[in-house]
């Protein structure tokens, strides 16, 4: 398949607003099922636009949102099957696999950020103390200590919330209740520190995932 552009001059839209009518999202379904690579073509000037709007306003990232694109487009033409009877339309199809693949990638997200979590907890200050000279100078004693200095490093309420999380091992709901601030400004918290952390530690990710 060959790959298809991201730009298109197809002002974008929601599914079901009239951008694709029944019968043109009909002939596109049959010419795809019959490998036409021209319909994927116009399939992919017509949905990428509200397609990137939606990977990006989930991943609040661009290039990340493009390669969800480029997926769905992808899983489209190996899977799209005849319309009938518990198939949606080709549109509500495109704007599923779209949101599965972002939520998959968000999900990888939050894995990465308890395995960094994880790995910066192994290591309490008194760990720190206890470390001969020798083990000092280890490359993977070195990446721990990087690890830790991160955490250390974010702002109080930030950590707060994170030791509350994967240290203590309770839930937002807990924290919130636990630290008398609502719902949302833990979460906020946890986002804005797992940023930070991901951002202090983008080179270890050979080391600590």
């Amino acid at each position: 398949m060959k790959k298809p552009r991201l730009e298109s001059s197809t002002p974008g839209a929601e599914p079901g607003t009239g951008l694709v009518g029944l019968t043109r999202e009909a002939s596109l379904r049959q010419r795809l099922i019959a490998r036409d690579e021209q319909a994927l073509v116009e399939l992919v000037d017509l949905a990428t636009p509200w397609l990137l709007s939606v990977a990006q306003a989930m991943l609040q990232d661009r290039d990340e949102a493009e390669e969800v694109v480029m997926e769905t487009f992808r899983t489209v033409w190996q899977n799209v099957t005849p319309a009938g009877e518990g198939h949606s339309g080709l549109m509500p199809y495109l704007l599923r696999v779209a949101r599965h693949r972002a939520i998959d990638r968000l999900r990888g997200r939050r894995r990465q950020d308890r395995k960094l979590t994880a790995a910066a907890f192994e290591w309490s200050q008194d760990s720190f103390a206890a470390v001969e000279p020798d083990e000092a100078g280890h490359p993977g004693w070195q990446v721990h200590a990087q690890v830790h200095a991160a955490l250390e490093a974010l702002p109080s309420e930030q950590h707060a919330a994170v030791r509350l999380a994967y240290f203590e091992g309770l839930t937002h709901s807990e924290i919130a209740a636990q630290l008398g601030i609502p719902l949302g400004t833990v979460k906020t918290r946890l986002r804005l520190a797992f940023t930070r952390l991901r951002t202090a530690l983008a080179g270890l990710k050979e080391w600590v995932l």
